[in-house]
């Protein structure tokens, strides 16, 4: 498993606080999914595509 890249402090506290520690989890999900999420916004959202595109997963959807 691959950790979650810097995205902030309020973007990883909102990813683990529905579980999500590792990229993995991410992979596929929504966008929309995680900017629901309480301290999550747009630049954590593009934060994570370029980390999913570097480790080869399918980006968010």
């Amino acid at each position: 498993m691959t950790a979650l890249p810097r995205i902030g402090a309020p973007a990883t506290r909102a990813l683990a606080a529905v579980g999500i520690t590792e990229l993995e989890q991410v992979a596929g999900r929504p966008a929309s999914e995680l900017l629901a999420l309480h301290g999550f916004g747009p630049r954590a959202v593009r934060l994570l595509d370029e980390a999913l595109a570097d480790a080869g997963l399918a980006p968010l959807a």
